[in-house]
């Protein structure tokens, strides 16, 4: 018998068990949500497979429908994961129990060859290490002041220019590719001190960034995958999308070796490095290992490419479909200078809060796993085994009436202010009051929060101050027209978001 006829009455074999255990045995719906049936060797995979093309939306369904806001789901020969909601149990991972629930091992072979050994991609001392130095780092005032003179550099001199040129000629640009661009650069600049001019008028391709999106797509499309077993046979054999992320990732790894070598020569013949990005100061800091600064700065790269974009994309819309909202932020920025320093920045309360519900209702990373290491239960009473993974839910925490009240739905800055019904304190300015990072985790939360929240929100709002003050942004889409949420790695809208500029009258 062939090896294709042997596999052909394999796959006849599991056929017939398959109808002959859902004909004769009935679905169990799941405890934690009865709408989820789960079927004997199969689990919920029907259901899991009718849903992949929308999986944030229905898994934040079921969440939103279970008493618990936690749910069980069984995968093929069940293989069982945990996705949660529940504030208690974000807690409980990512901070009471932080050392039971990892990244895990499956998720770390997911994402070597990309990441390598970066700070996202492993737990343990290695982790440790790395977040201390990388803290370090990240709590400089110089480094602080160098970020802010790349955005506003990228702001004034890149992006102004173009949105200037499309209002003048009614030009339809997709503003997701534009801000992608726009923080590529920004990352790029502050983490090797490389400028990719992926920002330019005529839009180019920058090899670089070409290669960075075909690498961090082949990854994501690993963890969506139904069958991980087929592109580990293409690794294996070094064909289809598996050769090209091997290409991709080796070029990305030279790039990043080749400016090394040029900042460990500068290094040599000068007593430190005039420039602070951060290759730059770790390598001025004693770390010389050429795999571990290159894997955390890819890996810095990766958090502050599509994040930032990600959630100014969904930001322009809602500002779109709320003008009310959008006259407020605009009153809020002609009340301060026309390039503020971080300070002032710092003092946009209602655009701070309008970016904060914002990523409410589409945060940049809507779903993140862990894996528990023990046998552990879950606040809500959730048993979890060893190996189990266990999810907690951004996007369906924004969307949760036990958290954010019947209104959740409404993009509403004001639920994050003081005097909200009013809108002022007794001082007759708005007065942000944030919430706990287990009930709001876009940014994590525990030892592992995100290090770069602060430079996120200044790059946003330094963002939201020159476009809004200047331009009205127009979606180009017919009227009637809702954008689709789709996660990779992070967040996108489908298809972009076509938008025109109005120029604003001074």
């Amino acid at each position: 018998m062939s090896i294709i006829e042997l596999l052909a009455s394999l796959a006849l074999l599991l056929v017939a068990i398959f109808f002959y255990l859902t004909k004769n045995s009935k679905s169990k719906a799941s405890k934690s949500n009865p709408n989820l049936k789960s079927y004997p060797l199969i689990g919920s995979s029907v259901a899991i497979f009718a849903n992949r093309n929308r999986f944030i939306q229905w898994t934040s369904d079921l969440l939103q429908n279970s008493p618990t806001a936690t749910v069980v789901i069984r995968r093929f020969l069940d293989d069982s994961r945990v996705l949660t909601g529940n504030p208690a149990n974000v807690q409980h991972m990512l901070k009471t129990q932080f050392y039971n629930y990892e990244k895990g091992s499956k998720a770390r072979r997911t994402l070597f060859d990309f990441l390598g050994n970066g700070i996202f991609n492993v737990d343990g001392d290695s982790w440790k290490f790395q977040r201390q130095v990388s803290s370090h780092e990240f709590n400089t005032k110089s480094l602080r002041k160098f970020v802010e003179t790349v955005v506003d550099t990228e702001v004034s001199q890149r992006l102004i220019p173009i949105l200037s040129t499309a209002a003048a000629n009614n030009t339809v640009l997709d503003l997701q590719d534009i801000l992608q661009r726009f923080a590529f650069d920004n990352i790029c600049k502050i983490a090797f001190g490389y400028d990719p001019a992926y920002l330019l008028p005529d839009l180019p391709e920058a090899e670089f960034a070409k290669t960075f999106d075909e690498a961090a797509r082949i990854s994501s499309d690993r963890f969506a995958t139904l069958f991980p077993f087929l592109w580990k046979i293409k690794r294996v054999f070094n064909i289809g999308s598996e050769k090209r992320l091997k290409e991709a990732s080796s070029e990305l790894r030279e790039f990043a070796r080749n400016i090394i070598k040029e900042k460990k020569q500068e290094l040599s013949n000068k007593s430190s490095l005039e420039t602070v990005d951060l290759l730059s100061r770790f390598l001025s800091s004693g770390h010389s290992d050429e795999d571990f600064v290159t894997d955390i700065v890819i890996s810095f790269i990766l958090a502050g490419r599509d994040t930032t974009s990600a959630a100014l994309t969904w930001y322009f819309w809602l500002l779109s479909q709320n003008p009310e909202v959008e006259r407020e932020i605009l009153r809020e920025i002609k009340d301060k200078s026309e390039s503020p320093v971080y300070e002032e920045v710092k003092d946009m309360v209602y655009t701070h809060a309008s970016l904060c519900e914002s990523m409410r209702l589409y945060p940049p990373v809507p779903v993140d796993g862990k894996v528990a290491m023990q046998d552990d239960v879950l606040p809500d009473g959730t048993v979890i085994k060893k190996g189990m993974r266990v999810s907690y839910h951004p996007y369906a925490m924004g969307r949760l009436e036990m958290l954010w009240g019947p209104d959740w739905e409404k993009f509403k800055p004001e639920r994050w202010l003081q005097g909200a019904g009013d809108g002022v304190n007794t001082n007759g300015k708005w007065s942000f009051v944030g919430k706990d990072p287990y009930s709001y985790p876009v940014f994590q939360a525990g030892p592992r929060i995100c290090l770069g929240k602060d430079m996120a929100f200044l790059q946003m709002k330094r963002v939201v101050a020159g476009i809004v003050r200047r331009f009205k942004v127009v979606p180009a889409a017919e009227e009637g027209f809702e954008p689709v949420f789709v996660s990779y790695l992070t967040s996108k809208m489908q298809g972009g978001f076509p938008v025109r500029f109005e120029e604003r009258a001074n």
